[in-house]
């Protein structure tokens, strides 16, 4: 009997022990296993972990982007973006130094904006509030990932990422404020833009998808710095 309770006991320190119990750990073999627990854990994740010090990422709070690309001046400022605890994690393959992650979004995202130049063949000019909406990007990412060891744990690293990103079914674009609030040519530099959205995106996109991207990347980190591989591998 008393080798009974300590053996439960262990049990129940052990499950109390595991820092992310949304997680199941895999062999890195096994990618349905790896699909389906990071599926499990992406809106987890996005509501936030103050535990392991993780901000929340849906809703994702993106405080200024400034670029200039093709002869266009764009500034997105204060936006909210929506809808990440709803990504779609369409394949995860694990390798001894590197990792693959596709995941299909629908996102919204909402803020001020200026622009100014060229919109591919279309003058634009305008400052106030924005939305665009998303539905379905697909977006690759790879880590590079090393290993460290701290107080006899060993603890994952991202050395570097790189990603690519592809819309697969639309894009919507709603600027205020075009052209000093002149309807007529606001609205047909925005028809212009959602009847063109796939090439729209591709040129407004780029800065505002890395910005998102690198946000999602520092949370891993801050995830991997916490939590030992023994809880989320079993290799």
């Amino acid at each position: 009997m008393r080798l009974l309770v300590v053996a439960i006991v262990g049990s129940l320190c052990a499950v109390e022990a595991s820092l992310a119990p949304f997680i199941t750990p895999c062999y890195a073999r096994d990618s349905q296993c790896l699909r389906a627990s990071t599926q499990r854990a992406v809106p987890v994740v996005a509501a936030g972990l103050p535990e392991l010090g993780m901000e929340p990422l849906d809703p994702m709070t993106l405080d200024g982007i400034v670029a200039d690309q093709s002869g266009l001046h764009m500034e997105f400022r204060n936006t909210v973006v929506k809808g990440l605890r709803n990504c779609e994690v369409m394949r995860v393959k694990r390798y001894s130094q590197r990792t693959q992650l596709d995941v299909k979004c629908s996102v919204t995202l909402v803020g001020d904006y200026q622009l100014g130049g060229l919109l591919l063949i279309m003058p634009i000019e305008g400052h106030g509030r924005y939305k665009i909406k998303i539905r379905d990007i697909l977006v690759k990412m790879e880590f590079a990932v090393g290993e460290r060891e701290r107080q006899g744990q060993r603890y994952w690293t991202v050395e570097n990422w790189r990603h690519s990103s592809e819309v697969l079914t639309g894009a919507e674009f709603r600027f205020q404020n075009l052209f000093g609030g002149n309807t007529q040519l606001a609205n047909a530099v925005l028809d212009y833009a959602n009847s063109n959205w796939r090439d729209i995106f591709a040129e407004v996109s780029p800065p505002i998808v890395e910005v998102i991207v690198s946000k999602i990347v520092s949370e891993v980190r801050k995830l991997f710095d916490a939590v030992p591989i023994s809880d989320l591998s079993l290799d």
